[in-house]
């Protein structure tokens, strides 16, 4: 049975159906390059969810209406000739917003793995165009114009499968391979033998250290580092140790220079330089400017602009009184947002950090010495970038409110937020929404948590100052790779062996149980001894306790929404956290049913998770001899030690307490980074980043990685053998 459509409908249809997809295609570019740049400096679904949307769309829109033009019949109320040469002076706009802009070419690294796909769509797509273009020809009077918007659109397609090859996964690691190192400790090694057998035979012959050879060599700088330095050496270790993303290993010599420079940086320049580092690594594989700032990129854009300018110009001269009124328009449209989209692709480009490294690869390098007329006069205009900050990151003069804070997301190289679970808020819900109930029944309980669960935390300067000290204490003491690896397969109990005796039976809940279980068992015993203290005047100050809770929260959430980051979540360990969650909620829904629904009518959920944690703890002698219970009878066991201490010490030794837990739980997600596989890592970045991805970096740079190649002894030395004759 087929069914009758409305004669008005289709006719509505056939008049507006090329001109609304052409209509949606440019605005969608627009939103695209005015947008996809906050990806990578927020995590609010607010933005990534139309970024993915608006991504999707683009290519479907614009390869469904080269679709519709090619098998149109020319009917769209002028007259078929007009009409042939405006669709294919469109159809090759169309080639050029599939090209993409500069901002985003994939959105999920799997992309990049698709870009035959990609090549193959480029030929296609050309051919429709051409298609569409030779059918309006002899007469077309707008041929020279949509020639030249053909071409640009060809060019533009080819970057951008260019962009999806170069950093697809096999494509990355052969440039990194291609790229040798005859300094390395593989040529140490050589040089050694080499060395070695000639003094076995009594041969004359000796070692000597080469200086300066390093590109690290004016890294032993001290103080606070410049933006223009944080940028340069961002770029630097960028170049160094983007052979960690392809699975390569490092030299001892990188790690030991690496290692270095950090130690002598303070918390806010070690950061800045990593966030610098981690924009690169996004900008190469999610973006297009590692190819945008190749010989062949630079043509292209100006070759594009010079186009458009003259397609604009043609069009404008032409004659237009046999064209449709609506079509003039929609053709003025797409000119003038593709010159709007030049025009932003070249004020972001000129902007962009690699435009810095372009004319100023080298620390050494600075804006007043040693330029080129170029280099003075694009330096004029991106100094901008920097002329609000000083070199300590802070703002020089006092901005108002929401213009410090608009700067501020503008210049942040990732989110500066990490989101939490709490286990025991969680449970706290006994009776379920229909919303609940609707996203069970659909499959989608992860939708709901999220939702309802999930809390963004600010990353405080305060907290990654504690990151990067902590850090930096253990690379002090990891000056060889024994000690490293056994700083790195602890997880948490190096920090208790180290700095605390009095807790060793506490070593127990890591030496008896797995990481997850850990996780959850310390996650639990965090957050009653957190709660048992919050009208304890004492500790509301201490800043430790604050990290503790956030860490905890921050562990969970990785462990149950986020498992792979960590690598360390498997059915049995989700079947471990359900049952701990039913427990929990039949202990909550059994003694304080009533109370915790006088309190739910006043929405205090702290006063509800407070209640919540004293039953807990109450219940906890009848727990004990249950195996599946376990892990929270242990959880409150351990809850029980932390207020011993206590009740056993002074105040300041009470201090102390919350050190070593936030430690714990610090060194907990340092062992969770550094297992983690670096495409997972990379995978983050295009989400506003994450915490674990800073700190998984940041592990590399202070020497603390399964990436570093445990061969040669002398890593600050370049070793070269001279032979006597």
């Amino acid at each position: 049975m087929s069914i009758d459509i409305p004669p008005k409908w289709k006719q509505l249809w056939d008049t507006w159906n090329i001109r609304g997809f052409i209509i949606l295609s440019i605005s969608l570019q627009i939103f695209l390059i005015l947008f996809a740049y906050f990806r990578k400096k927020t995590s609010t679904k607010w933005i990534s969810a139309p970024l993915w949307s608006a991504y999707l769309l683009a290519d479907w829109v614009a390869g469904f209406t080269i679709g519709l033009i090619s098998s149109s019949d020319w009917n769209s109320g002028v007259s078929t000739m007009e009409a042939k040469n405006l669709y294919s002076f469109w159809a090759s706009f169309l080639l050029v917003h599939l090209g993409g802009p500069d901002s985003i070419t994939a959105f999920a690294l799997a992309d990049n793995e698709l870009w035959l796909r990609h090549l193959v769509g480029l030929i296609f797509q050309c051919l429709a165009s051409m298609y569409v273009f030779l059918l309006s020809l002899p007469h077309n009077e707008l041929w020279i114009p949509t020639v030249l918007m053909f071409i640009t659109g060809i060019m533009k397609y080819a970057e951008r499968t260019r962009a999806f090859h170069l950093a697809s996964s096999d494509r990355f690691r052969d440039s990194i391979i291609g790229v040798g190192d005859p300094g390395g400790n593989y040529g140490n090694v050589k040089l050694r033998l080499e060395l070695s057998s000639r003094v076995n035979m009594k041969l004359p012959a000796r070692l000597v250290e080469v200086p300066g050879r390093h590109r690290y060599a004016k890294t032993a700088k001290k103080g606070t580092l410049t933006e223009l330095e944080v940028v340069q050496y961002g770029y630097e270790f960028f170049e160094t140790f983007k052979g960690i993303i392809g699975y390569m290993y490092l030299s001892q010599r990188e790690r030991s220079k690496s290692r270095n420079f950090f130690l002598k940086r303070t918390p806010q320049d070690g950061f800045k330089v990593v966030e610098v580092e981690l924009n690169f690594i996004y900008d190469t594989f999610f973006t297009k400017l590692p190819v945008a700032y190749s010989y062949f990129g630079i043509i292209i854009r100006f070759f594009s602009f010079a186009t458009v300018t003259l397609a604009m110009s043609l069009f404008t001269c032409k004659e237009k009184l046999t064209f449709s009124q609506i079509d003039v328009m929609i053709t003025y449209g797409l000119l003038y947002g593709a010159l709007v989209i030049e025009i932003i692709a070249a004020i972001m480009l000129l902007l962009s950090n690699w435009t810095i490294i372009y004319l100023w690869k080298s620390p050494g390098d600075d804006f007043y010495y040693n330029q080129s007329l170029p280099q003075r006069i694009i330096g004029m205009f991106i100094k901008y970038k920097f002329k609000t900050m000083h070199p300590n990151g802070h703002l020089l003069i006092r901005q108002p409110r929401t213009h410090a804070s608009l700067i501020h997301v503008l210049k942040r190289g990732w989110s500066e937020s990490f989101s939490t679970y709490n286990l025991i808020d969680c449970c706290c819900d006994l009776r379920w929404s229909m919303m609940q109930v609707l996203c069970k029944k659909l499959g989608l309980n992860w939708f709901y948590d999220n939702f309802r669960y999930v809390k963004t935390k600010k990353c405080s300067t305060e907290l990654r100052n504690f990151i990067y000290e902590e850090l930096r204490w253990k690379s002090t003491m990891a000056d060889d790779m024994e000690t490293a690896k056994e700083i790195i397969s602890s997880r948490g109990d190096w920090v208790l062996r180290c700095e605390c005796d009095e807790w060793s039976e506490i070593l127990y809940y890591f030496n008896h149980y797995n990481y997850d279980q850990s996780i959850l068992i310390w996650h639990i015993a965090t957050e009653l001894c957190y709660n048992s203290t919050l009208n304890d005047k004492n500790i509301d100050k201490n800043e430790h306790r604050e990290f503790a809770r956030l860490l905890s929260g921050y562990m969970m959430y990785l462990h149950i929404m986020q498992p792979s980051m960590i690598s360390a979540t498997t059915s049995i360990s989700q079947l471990r956290f359900r049952d701990t969650c039913e427990t929990i909620k039949y202990i909550i829904q059994s003694q304080e049913t009533k109370l915790l629904q006088e309190d739910r009518s006043d929405y205090d959920r702290g006063k509800i998770l407070e209640k919540a944690c004293e039953e807990i703890k109450e219940s906890s002698p009848n727990l004990i001899g249950y195996k599946q219970n376990s892990l929270l009878s242990e959880g409150c066991s351990l809850a029980e030690l932390f207020m011993s201490i206590k009740e056993k010490s002074d105040p300041d030794h009470n201090s102390n307490k919350w050190v070593i837990i936030s430690k714990v739980w610090l060194e907990m997600l340092c062992y969770g980074a550094v297992r983690s596989r670096p495409d997972i890592q990379i995978t983050q970045m295009n989400k506003g980043c994450d915490l674990i991805t800073i700190v998984w970096l940041l592990m590399a740079h202070f020497g603390f990685s399964e990436q570093f190649d445990s061969v040669g002894k002398d890593p600050d030395a370049l070793l070269k053998l001279i032979v006597r004759k």
